[in-house]
């Protein structure tokens, strides 16, 4: 008897919920059913359903959006670690914001979420050589989104920048994971050093609003800004900073403050 190969099922939780959340949502609300649809269900993959709400985003008379969806299309394929750090970013965003309820919110709504993937999609770009298709991305995405993240920058997964205006990212800035940040956060420089001149920002990081984080400085992994801080030095890990410019104020005040979102200063300790 002739052995049958079937192929293995792929298995998707995130896309799955994601699925699952959007035919709830069609029943509770039918005015958003074309929008949905259009987003999400009609879509047999997570990285159609990103790559089609990227290029709805960012489309323009001058690249169409059918363009800009087989470009995205094309690098999901030879980058799938584009979209398995996006799912790392959804379910961070859903831990993290007590106004997140569903996967599917980020997805739709939420222009961190949509401004972080369309830079994957620069970045990608960027470091294959094709600059100004990057040029192009990091154009749209601060005209759409109100986020100006350079081409460049190298960003990790499990991202949340929570209202995300005015956000800057400068072009050798470094990301690490599992990192939260609010609107109107700066990574940037302070010259014009044509070397490394932007922070690298260690993994577990959490920045508060309005803070600017300035030069070739490391914050250490689980450290945390104050909102309106001005960071100038480098920091230790699992430290908190605040003021103009920025001091140690104590300690990080919990393991994990990117997770626990938890920006009030109270008794921190001895630095």
């Amino acid at each position: 008897m002739a052995q049958v190969h079937t192929k293995p099922q792929i298995v998707d939780p995130v896309w799955d919920r994601i699925r699952e959340e959007a035919r709830v949502a069609v029943q509770a609300e039918p005015m958003t059913g074309g929008m949905v649809h259009a987003g999400i269900l009609h879509h047999a993959r997570f990285e159609d359903a990103l790559g089609y709400r990227i290029a709805m985003k960012l489309g323009s008379s001058e690249m169409s959006e059918q363009t800009l969806r087989e470009l995205i299309d094309k690098l999901y394929v030879r980058h799938p670690e584009i979209a398995n750090a996006a799912r790392a970013d959804l379910v961070a965003i859903l831990d993290r914001d007590p106004a997140c309820h569903r996967l599917m919110q980020p997805l739709l709504f939420f222009k961190g979420f949509q401004a972080v993937q369309a830079h994957r999609v620069a970045n990608a770009l960027w470091t294959a050589g094709r600059l100004d298709l990057a040029y192009f991305f990091q154009m749209r995405t601060s005209e759409i989104f109100g986020v100006d993240i350079h081409p460049g920058a190298t960003i990790g997964k499990g991202i949340m920048i929570d209202h995300a205006h005015s956000v800057v990212i400068g072009e050798t800035a470094r990301v690490g994971d599992n990192v939260s940040m609010l609107h109107s956060v700066t990574l940037g420089g302070t010259g014009k050093d044509t070397e490394i001149r932007h922070p690298k920002i260690e993994d577990g990081v959490l920045i508060g609003a309005g803070a600017k984080v300035l030069g070739n400085i490391t914050v250490g992994h689980c450290s945390r800004i104050a909102a309106g801080s001005v960071v100038l030095e480098d920091i230790p890990p699992m430290k908190t900073v605040a003021g103009v410019p920025a001091k140690i104020v104590g300690e990080a005040g919990c393991a994990q403050p990117a997770i626990t979102m938890d920006h009030l200063l109270g008794d921190l300790g001895p630095a």
